[in-house]
């Protein structure tokens, strides 16, 4: 069986100028990143404001699992699949980051033969939008730095500094540093520390921003510290935004490249799904419904994390509308979720099965209560028994919500010809006026959390830490209340505890800290330990890669 780098290399790229052609896209907007992929102006975007929107598609799933999902993989084969059907659609994607490429985790392409292309350039360097974004996060660090060392005009406090500085790899040794040491001209001694670039807020503003202007007043209106008095400081009164705004020109426009099918892809950002909202850039997805008849988009993990924020954050400040959501689900990962262990999973398990299903009902239930109709694509696995299938497609027939197998990773398109045909049947015939939000902007921050808990989690109530309780005081005396909610907290389950699988009940979620995002415009919550700062396992995925003589990238999945 070939790796999904030997199906990638194996396949015949169109160039990307053919790609931007086929969607219509005018030549004098492109920006050739090489022969296979490129950017779009972001101006392009402004000459699409009278043409009709297509159909808003969004790809989630159950909680994920170490059994795996495939939910991008999904997402891709269904963009191949409108191709086969005759269906003119646009995918928008997030962006790999580094640190999980070369960990466990994986790039973020697909796999088998529904990948994007060229893999091995967007699961590295890409259009070098990651390095855009660590370079004007850590602009900013050193602009509050060199204020600090240069007299502190400003009254900042070191001990209440909020934003850190970023690296796109897994490296826990940064996670806690000492900087400023070395003497007077090394700069202030103070304790500081490195997050990933993916969840720097500097990502989560690029992907909700609609245009430069408003990308530089969401980085103004960044909080950055706090001054002695406990005044707020904002990266506005450090004068940092145009600098910062300077560097990601070019990032904020979205990139186009293919699928191993050439299908157009639109490949634009990539915030972490659990610190931050999970989304690709708002910009490719008005991008893709101006030149598609849909657009097909994916939220990160499950629907409890993903598209809860793809709903309540997204589409609320991109004015968004979706069709259809297809929730992703495996036999595999049901079966874990109904206590199976992985070792033993590919032996036929219908009562584990029975009880993971409460999982996949659970998420159902969820997205048709923002008003919007699921659909439930089940990533065949070769270890799956008919049995078991059948058993899954009855109990969503049970539950009036269409199953269809999808076998996307080994067939391409054609194997998620039958999901794309019930996805476009639903997509063409719903009414986007009755989605809603979960929520409304003008609750407080505890309603808005203890909506969300009893609705998406099924959790009995919410704790809160005394400096969650001061946190909440403060964002509120400081007006801004009325943001949308973003949960951190694990995706392994529904509630804050990774090890409560399935649909758990009789449970509370604990609030261990809250901290405002005030440029990317929203509240993130804490529930447990988030780690912003991956580590490298035991074995890299980085052993495995190489790279030969004459240019071939080997190991890369």
């Amino acid at each position: 069986m070939l790796t999904d780098i030997e199906i990638a290399q194996s396949a015949k790229l169109r160039p990307i100028t053919e790609i931007a052609e086929k969607i219509g896209i005018d030549e004098e907007y492109l920006i050739p990143y090489g022969k296979y992929k490129a950017k779009i102006d972001l101006e392009y975007l402004n000459t699409l404001k009278d043409k009709k929107d297509g159909k808003l598609i969004l790809v989630t799933a159950i909680n994920p699992t170490p059994a795996g999902e495939g939910k991008t993989t999904v997402t891709v084969s269904l963009g191949q699949a409108m191709q086969h059907i005759g269906k003119k659609a646009v995918i928008a994607l997030r962006e790999p980051s580094l640190g999980p490429v070369f960990g466990i985790k994986g790039g973020a392409a697909g796999g088998g033969y529904s990948q994007v292309l060229p893999m091995e350039d967007i699961n590295l360097h890409f259009t070098g939008d990651m390095h855009a974004i660590t370079s004007a996060n850590n602009l900013l660090c050193a602009m509050l730095d060199n204020h600090l060392q240069q007299g502190n005009e400003l009254g900042i406090d070191p001990r209440r500094i909020l934003i850190k500085r970023c690296v796109d790899m897994n490296d826990r040794a940064l996670r806690n540093i000492v900087i400023g040491l070395g003497g007077q001209i090394n700069g202030v001694p103070r304790e500081d520390g490195f997050i990933i670039t993916v969840a720097s807020e500097i990502m989560a503003i690029l992907c909700l921003s609609s245009d430069l202007c408003d990308l530089k007043n969401r980085l103004a209106n960044m909080l950055v510290a706090y001054t002695y008095s406990g005044e707020p400081v904002f990266a506005r009164q450090l004068k940092a935004e145009g600098a910062m705004a300077l560097l990601l020109k070019d990032a904020i426009n979205p990139n186009l490249v293919q699928t191993l099918e050439g299908s157009p892809v639109l490949m634009h950002g990539g915030p972490f799904a659990n610190i931050a909202h999970g989304c690709n850039s708002v910009v490719a997805t008005k991008l893709a419904l101006k030149l598609g008849d849909y657009a097909i988009t994916e939220a990160g993990f499950g629907a409890d994390l993903g598209a809860e924020k793809f709903f309540d954050i997204k589409c609320r400040i991109a004015g968004l509308k979706p069709s259809c959501a297809v929730i992703v689900a495996t036999v595999r990962a049901l079966k874990y979720n109904g206590g199976v262990p992985k070792a033993d999973l590919s032996a036929e398990n219908i009562d584990a099965l029975k009880k993971g299903i409460l999982n996949l009902k659970t998420h159902i239930e969820n997205v048709r209560k923002f008003g919007v109709t699921p659909i439930v694509a089940i990533n065949r696995f070769g270890t799956d028994t008919q049995a078991e299938l059948s058993t899954l497609i009855s109990y969503c027939e049970e539950l009036g919500v269409k199953a269809v197998i999808s076998e996307g990773f080994t067939k391409g398109g054609e194997g998620a010809a039958e999901l794309a045909k019930a996805v476009c049947e639903i997509a063409d015939s719903a009414d986007t006026e009755n989605f809603k939000p979960i929520y409304e902007l003008d609750a407080s921050i505890k309603d808005k959390l203890s909506r969300i808990a009893a609705e998406i989690y099924r959790a009995d109530g919410v704790d809160y830490s005394p400096a969650a309780n001061k946190a909440i005081e403060n964002i509120e005396k400081l007006g801004l209340g009325g943001l949308p909610v973003c949960v951190a907290k694990t995706q392994y389950s529904l509630s804050d505890d990774p090890k409560k699988l399935g649909k758990p009940e009789g449970f509370r979620i604990q609030v261990k800290d809250v901290r405002l995002s005030a440029g990317a415009g929203f509240v993130v919550v804490l529930l447990g330990d988030i780690m912003t700062m991956p580590g490298l396992p035991k074995t890299p995925a980085a052993v495995n890669m190489d790279i030969t003589e004459d240019g071939k990238i080997t190991g890369l999945f």
